[in-house]
């Protein structure tokens, strides 16, 4: 479905570790080439923001994932997670669930949030000065958000050391090549997090309606939506995918935005010397390295894209990484710029699918990374970095820096 221009040879199922590592020239080539790209299985890949922004908002465009999730996992746990959560359906149930969950996203109860995090940056950044030498990841951007979802879920401490690694054991099987070990460990991830979240929302139940700590686990486990509660599959499944969503999601943000900043000492300075901009570098953090890479979609029916007609039936891979660094929107889009405005990026999709946690994500995003340069000035990179390796999700798994 080139329309006309030049073919790439690209199959989203058969990329490599170089795409992985750098994937912004093929996506460069792509999009200016050969923007609707047909995968050899018939699926297309988008890459112009344009495309992306229409098939996000259009209609006839499903999340609902459950006859390409039974090809992937087959019937399983991984398969009953990523069908019965909220990312991968569409309405009614995406609606009930969506409305449960936003009790925790109000405005108010953001505001409520910003002592808690201030607290736990502080804490982590005090660690931080102790040691002197550190990977960034381990010792600062994964601990923030697993601080922040316990809390919100009420996970006990003795329980925290767990969720990373959870959480990227069930997110690595949503890649679009997956080894069948990575799908075994996906398999077990989603078992025993399903286990230690059932025992929780026992516990929960056992106790008051109110309190702060937990709160959006009984909002699930409580709360109602035109006389409809969420099963006990449903609750444990939706905060499953609270934990991926709240947890990788900043971690991502908190670890590219730093290490942007770590290979961009002019925008670093700039940063320093210009706190006020602060918000508007979150914004480029996400769109540069945006921490969801690609996204799907299915077309229940025919629709036009850049004057191609898509049929009824055909799966999309959508290019967020591509789309945010589309000429056409963003100009220089190859250039780090933490003033960049306006910035209108993906990074948290667009239409009814919108990321529920993004004001929560740019919260902790701001006063992380805000205090982090303010605090620790000469902030540096200690050695070479390593890039978590999934093609889906974009991340550092390894960040040294000394201060």
């Amino acid at each position: 479905m080139a329309n006309n221009e030049t073919r790439i040879c690209f199959d989203i199922n058969s990329i490599d570790r170089d795409f992985i590592e750098n994937p912004f020239d093929t996506l460069r080539m792509l999009r200016e080439n050969d923007p609707i790209h047909e995968n050899p299985d018939g699926s297309l890949f988008l890459t112009r923001y344009g495309d992306l922004r229409a098939v996000y908002r259009h209609r006839a465009m499903s999340s609902d994932k459950k006859i390409e999730f039974a090809k992937k996992f087959g019937d399983g746990p991984l398969y009953t997670h990523h069908t019965t959560s909220l990312l991968f359906n569409d309405p009614p149930y995406h609606t009930i669930v969506g409305k449960l969950l936003s009790v925790a996203f109000t405005p108010r109860k953001l505001r409520e949030m910003e002592p808690l995090i201030e607290s736990v940056v502080d804490g982590l950044l005090d660690q931080l000065e102790d040691r002197k030498e550190f990977d960034f990841i381990t010792a600062f951007a994964m601990q923030l958000p697993t601080e922040i979802i316990s809390f919100m879920l009420g996970i006990p401490k003795k329980h925290r050391h767990l969720l990373r690694d959870f959480s990227l054991k069930i997110l690595g099987a949503l890649d679009p090549v997956v080894p069948q070990e990575r799908l075994a460990a996906g398999n077990e991830a989603v078992e025993e997090f399903g286990l230690m979240l059932r025992d929780l929302i026992a516990a929960r139940r056992r106790q008051s309606r109110h309190g702060d700590q937990g709160e959006v686990l009984a909002a699930l486990i409580f709360g109602e939506v035109d006389g409809r509660q969420l099963s006990e599959l449903e609750l444990v499944q939706n905060c499953i995918f609270l934990l991926n969503a709240g947890h990788e999601t900043t971690t991502s943000l908190v670890g590219n935005g730093v290490g942007i900043l770590l290979h961009n000492r002019d925008q670093m300075k700039r940063l320093q010397n210009d706190p006020g901009l602060i918000a508007s570098a979150v914004e480029e953090f996400l769109r540069f390295q945006s921490p969801l890479q690609i996204g799907n979609r299915l077309a229940t029916e025919d629709i036009e894209l850049s004057g191609v007609r898509i049929p009824a039936g055909t799966y999309i891979h959508t290019s967020i990484a591509a789309a945010n660094r589309d000429p056409e929107i963003f100009d220089d889009p190859e250039i780090v710029d933490i003033g960049r405005n306006p910035n209108p990026h993906l990074a948290f999709i667009t239409g009814h699918h919108v990321c529920l946690g993004a004001t929560l994500a740019r919260l902790e995003g701001k006063i992380a990374i805000g205090r982090l340069i303010e605090r620790f000035p000469g902030l540096r990179a200690n050695g070479e970095p390593e890039m978590l390796g999934l093609a889906r999700f974009r991340a550092w798994n390894c960040l040294p820096a000394r201060i």
